[in-house]
């Protein structure tokens, strides 16, 4: 029998706090010593927090990326989105929003109406992956999933696993992304063990949403994240109900040169987006 190895915790990142106005935001990435998780950038945790009835909603209004794709995870509440190349849809708890910005798109992520009006609980995360120099002029897309298009399931110890891109434990998840990104939401129940293998080599995003869990055998506490080092499977054990957002990719390697919301290899490739962008050629901002 080959002997597994599970991948141990070498460091952990607390999400630091960074309210964007009244909403609730923690980033763990970037943070100090973390610039990025190669090729996992960037990930705001929003909430969780309730809307009271005749709120403002969510304040993201039309605003461009280039060179990367986008992974909203509606947790809770729901989300309007609307972009400049026709991708348009409102997604409520439990879906996804995939969006490819590749060679640039405008986009808008906005409360619908219905929840400015009413109110009630949000939650979201949303986490940037890069592309590879190769990819980053790719022409832009988005899909949006609700959590009925998600192939749930829930193993023998009663672990729900939501796979949103890739692969786990046998069930191919909607979403097969351009450079084999794999990831998943993770529920575990208080006292329940999961174990998903990954490849060695392959780079491991993991984030503590809620609750306490443990990476073999080491405490990951609620809003952190994990560094985790080489083995071929990643084992957690839940001290409490607990939920994580989990994925593995490939690294790619390459210079990373980011300005604000455009992601390129060189200096001069954000200084040609940052121009395209004023000229129009992203398309004309979504109506909102």
């Amino acid at each position: 029998m080959t002997e597994i190895t599970p991948r141990p915790v070498l460091r952990l990142h607390p999400a630091h706090r960074d309210d964007i106005g009244d909403l609730t935001t923690r980033r763990p990435v970037p943070g100090p010593g973390l610039d990025q998780v190669d090729p996992f950038l960037f990930l705001n945790h929003h909430g969780p927090q309730t809307y009271a009835p005749g709120n403002a909603g969510l304040p993201f209004g039309p605003h461009p990326h280039r060179g990367f794709e986008t992974v909203t995870f509606i947790l809770d509440g729901e989300l309007a989105h609307n972009d400049s190349g026709g991708g348009e849809s409102i997604i409520k708890a439990g879906g996804i929003q995939w969006m490819t910005a590749g060679s640039g798109l405008i986009h808008a992520e906005l409360s619908p109406a219905d929840f400015k009006r009413n109110g009630g609980p949000m939650e979201i995360l949303q986490l940037w992956v890069n592309l590879p120099s190769r990819l980053k002029m790719t022409k832009p897309d988005y899909v949006g999933l609700q959590a009925a298009d998600i192939p749930t399931f829930t193993t023998e110890g009663g672990v729900v696993v939501e796979p949103v891109s890739g692969e786990w434990l046998g069930v191919k998840a909607p979403i097969q992304s351009l450079i084999d990104i794999h990831l998943a939401v993770v529920r575990l129940p208080a006292g329940a063990r999961f174990q998903a293998p990954v490849a060695p080599g392959r780079t491991v995003f993991f984030y503590a949403v809620k609750g306490q869990v443990s990476v073999a055998g080491t405490p990951v506490p609620e809003w952190n994240l994990a560094a985790l080092g080489e083995g071929d499977t990643v084992e957690i054990t839940a001290q409490t109900d607990a939920v994580v957002l989990l994925g593995h990719a490939e690294p790619i390697n390459e210079p990373v040169f980011s300005h604000g919301p455009f992601v390129m290899t060189t200096r001069e490739e954000i200084i040609q987006a940052i121009e395209d962008y004023q000229s129009g050629k992203f398309g004309p901002p979504p109506k909102v």
